[in-house]
């Protein structure tokens, strides 16, 4: 049967898959800068024989053919970037890159989709089809590589239904995956803010205009952008990680700077809370005497995985590995540049299951002691090689 022959090819490469990751992790490249990831995917798709081309500077996007008549199409996707953070696992295959990391995953979703290609490679005589293997770069800054490859045509000649992505998941058990139809992830827009106003003695405080005192009345008030304005409907965030005000005990500073993030998950409200957001910023500056530049950087939009397809993974996953293995997510306010593929085309993104309690990985993605449980690698090849052949029809 179709399930055992890719169970067994999935456990006979665990191990160069394992190997493959560990490369990867110990070599990590920044978002627009992965150069030698790019070659790393490059040899291992020619060692396959699988025929590939470069897009988006550092994209590889390689085919595979079945043998089988048919003209149906499927893209699989795998981001390829690192984050920059001090990695502080003490592991065989920790980062070699003072300052960068592979701290979300993306080391897995490379190692994994090329595990991926050589299960469905190897088994090309047995299905019909055309496979396209999406290796992006630059998912963790925008405009996304997603965008890049997009407008540079990876979706086209041909062109896919539908494109499958997965994405580590530490708080999901090792050999589990986690989806969800319909909206699952939110858009995400950078805030820019620099309020401006008079600076000065902080003992002379009614000769200065004080930024500070504007900031603070700014930061509480915008948080109406979401307690009062937004419908309960559509769940949004705002948050402001960043804010520099360079005075000192008893300087007020002309100006504090500040930076935020702003999600939601309905592209109507994003556009009217933009301009919201914006608009009450300036009134609170200007009618404290000073000054306000609100800049938002638009950036990915909402993921929605297709009704359809995702109904059609969810039950594949559960004749792969059992129902129980199969859980149900919730909609998350975290961002992904695969959101770009599902505005245009029929998507999946579905949450791979990294974490073990037991062996004590349990750390969240983007933080420096982020890790696997590398047992997670055999079920992420086999099961995408699975999804893809049952929708392909095979």
């Amino acid at each position: 049967m179709l399930i055992e022959k890719i169970k067994l090819a999935a456990k006979e490469i665990h191990e160069d898959v394992i190997a493959n990751r560990r490369h990867l992790h110990a070599h990590p490249e920044l978002s627009f800068e992965e150069y030698e990831t790019s070659a790393f995917v490059q040899e291992q798709l020619k060692a396959m024989q699988i025929p590939f081309e470069k897009m988006a500077n550092t994209g590889v996007v390689g085919i595979i053919k079945g043998e089988k008549p048919s003209d149906k199409v499927i893209a699989l996707r795998a981001d390829m970037d690192a984050l920059p953070i001090e990695e502080a696992n003490d592991v065989p295959y920790k980062s070699t890159k003072p300052g960068i990391m592979h701290a979300c995953g993306h080391d897995v979703h490379t190692s994994s989709l090329l595990g991926t290609a050589k299960i469905l490679n190897d088994l090309k005589s047995e299905f019909g089809g055309t496979i396209k293997l999406i290796f992006q770069p630059a998912e963790e800054r925008l405009p996304g590589g997603a965008n890049l490859m997009i407008k540079e045509g990876v979706l086209e000649n041909p062109k896919p239904s539908a494109v499958l992505g997965q994405h580590v998941m530490p708080l999901i058990e090792a050999g589990k995956i986690g989806i969800r139809p319909g909206k699952y992830m939110a858009s995400t827009d950078e805030l820019y803010v620099t309020v401006k106003g008079k600076g000065g003695h902080g003992a002379q405080p009614q000769q200065n205009i004080d930024p500070v005192v504007i900031m603070a009345h700014m930061i509480t008030a915008l948080q109406q952008i979401v307690s009062r304005n937004a419908d309960p409907r559509l769940p949004s965030v705002l948050s402001f990680g960043k804010v520099i005000a360079n005075g000192a005990t008893n300087v007020i500073p002309n100006e504090v700077y500040l930076e935020g993030t702003f999600r939601t998950l309905n592209e109507d409200w994003r556009a009217e809370a933009h301009q919201k957001m914006k608009k009450m910023a300036e009134s609170i500056a200007d009618g404290m005497g000073g000054s306000c530049d609100f800049r938002i950087e638009r950036g990915y939009p909402f993921l929605i995985n297709e009704e359809a397809l995702t109904a059609n993974v969810k039950s594949f996953a559960v004749d792969y590995m059992g129902k129980e293995n199969v859980i149900d997510l919730d909609i998350w306010m975290a961002a992904e540049d695969f959101a770009y593929f599902s505005q245009v085309t029929d998507a999946c993104f579905y949450r791979l299951g990294t974490g073990n309690k037991e062996r004590n990985i349990t750390s969240s993605v983007h933080t420096p002691t982020f890790d696997i449980d590398e047992k997670s690698l055999e079920l992420s090849t086999g099961l995408m090689a699975y999804l893809t052949l049952k929708q392909l029809g095979n």
